[in-house]
């Protein structure tokens, strides 16, 4: 092993059958399933796995639908997803869903409701992650809290071998030899103060690509959340019993409903707007200490009784956290176009489950579940298979490391401002689209062509503001070459939906940013 820093303690050195890298939902549910399949099992996790990542901030719903009304509700999700939605995949996730849940049973208290019966729909964020900690450990899964991953690395003759990272309070590298591993690291936030993504920097993309992995969906990134003005509480659902002011006072019309982000942005574009949540039910605000208990905070802090009193508002942009794209999914068992590399989560592509549209909380946590175990399985098989001696490790790429935090400040004040913007990022048009593209890649010169620098602290914030730069690129150019409105990408100088567009866009590439069109591939029916 040849260390990252040569001043540093000695190195961890772990050997594994699978390496879960994320220790989010996804991350948690996918070393589990490992685990099960009898793989020895390690997590890296860069915070603390059990309250890193968006679903501890939450209050998670899961799309939990009985049996017998499923085929309606894949039927009315099919009819949503803008043509690239795929019914089977839907029907997978609802399965898997119903069957899981219920399986936390000793490790979370779930409500009942007044006939007795248990409610596995609506969770409470922190409690659920407490109990996936729980359950990753009584599975044996080695967890390596506060270690991010720096990046993948492959054996002598070129497989996939598991990766590298460094331990933040013990201050040393570490490194995991696998034969298989699943990248659970969540989307790319875009460091834009949506609540718990502070760590989702799009690392997972960057390994995937350098690895020779593709992306899919990522021109479906314009999802924003609605928050109080000056604060990251990006809890949304209350807000659709809000009612909407101008700074007059004078009530707007912002429909609920699929074109509510596009109407509130609009109206921000031209002031501030402001929210009252007179209309809650009585019955919701009683419940909401239980499903959000975080929801009140801002507003206790500040004084304001927001079913009473107007506050300001904002939209945070979420990215592909709640947006679609992601590293390809090849098989059911979520691995990408390298072999041994699997995915899950936000980290993965949910086109075929979400199609255009996002996934909001319930079908991304339904999905983070099911393609968590799915990966995880998938994981282990492989490992099984492919089970031989690995020797030396080497990395996959030699970029060299910016040498100055002002680097890094200015890098990611750029990717902000060209991906915050409502009228650079909601409303899209060919032209601003090239613009961005062209301030992103002058910064992705600068960045590779800086020195290098042996300080982890400095890696690490370089790793970040690369993945994010990458994840940038990779959205804008996705977003420029489907020259079309679809779901939530909108381009007001093609406000329509083509039908020459019915394409999945796969994206890679680092220097170079490409795109692909592959066409959906539509289920074959079996005649009558």
């Amino acid at each position: 092993m040849i260390p990252l820093f040569h001043n540093a303690p000695a190195p961890l050195q772990l050997a594994a059958d699978v390496l879960v890298i994320g220790g989010g939902l996804a991350g948690t549910w996918a070393a589990v399933a490992a685990a099960r399949e009898g793989a020895k099992v390690v997590l890296a996790e860069k915070g603390w796995c059990g309250t890193s990542g968006v679903t501890a901030t939450a209050g998670p719903g899961h799309w939990w639908v009985p049996p017998e009304q499923r085929q309606a509700a894949i039927g009315k999700r099919v009819e949503s997803a803008a043509g690239l939605g795929d019914a089977r995949w839907m029907a997978r996730i609802l399965e898997t869903t119903w069957q899981s849940l219920p399986q936390l049973d000793r490790l979370y208290h779930f409500p009942s409701d007044e006939q007795g019966r248990k409610q596995y729909r609506a969770l409470r964020g922190p409690e659920y992650m407490r109990a996936m900690r729980q359950l990753a450990l009584e599975h044996g899964v080695t967890l390596l809290d506060q270690s991010p991953a720096l990046e993948l690395l492959r054996s002598e003759s070129g497989e996939l071998a598991g990766a590298r990272g460094w331990q933040r309070q013990l201050k040393r590298e570490w490194q995991v030899t696998a034969p298989a591993t699943v990248l659970a690291t969540g989307g790319c936030g875009f460091l834009s103060r949506l609540l718990g993504s502070h760590t989702n920097t799009g690392d997972g993309y960057l390994m995937g690509v350098e690895a020779g992995a593709e992306l899919s969906g990522m021109e479906f990134s314009a999802y924003y959340c609605i928050a109080p003005a000056g604060s990251t509480m990006t809890r949304s659902m209350v807000y659709t019993f809000g009612r909407y002011f101008d700074a007059a006072g004078r009530e707007l019309d912002i429909p609920q409903g699929p074109d509510f982000n596009n109407a509130l942005a609009r109206h921000l574009l031209r002031g501030p707007v402001f929210c009252r949540l007179d209309r809650i039910p009585a019955d919701i605000r009683a419940r909401l200490p239980y499903v959000q208990p975080n929801l009140m905070l801002p507003f206790d802090r500040l004084g304001i009784d927001p079913y009473r009193d107007k506050f300001a508002v904002t939209l945070h942009g979420e990215g592909t956290i709640r947006g679609v794209g992601g590293l390809r999914v090849t098989d059911d068992h979520c691995q990408t176009t390298v072999p041994g590399l699997f995915t899950a989560g936000d980290a993965a592509s949910r086109e075929t489950v979400t199609g255009a549209i996002s996934g909001g909380g319930a079908v991304n946590s339904s999905w983070a579940l099911s393609s968590g175990q799915w990966a995880g399985s998938g994981a282990a098989q492989f490992a099984k298979a492919n089970r031989t001696v690995l020797r030396t490790a080497a990395r996959y790429t030699e970029t060299p490391i910016p040498a100055a935090d002002a680097d890094y400040c200015e890098t990611i004040r750029a990717v902000q401002n060209e991906l915050h913007p409502y009228d650079k990022n909601l409303f899209r048009t060919g032209a601003q689209l090239q613009r961005s593209l062209l301030t992103l890649d002058s910064h992705w010169d600068r960045l590779r062509g800086d020195a290098p620098h042996s300080d982890p602290d400095s890696l690490l914030r370089r790793r970040e503001t690369q993945a994010l730069l990458a994840s940038a690129r990779w959205c804008y150019s996705s977003a420029l070459a489907r020259k079309e409105s679809r779901g939530i990408h909108q381009r007001t100088d093609a406000p329509q939906r083509h039908d020459r567009f019915d394409v999945h866009l796969r994206s890679g590439g680092l220097d170079s940013p490409w795109v692909r069109h592959d066409p959906v591939t539509r289920p074959v029916e079996t005649p009558a």
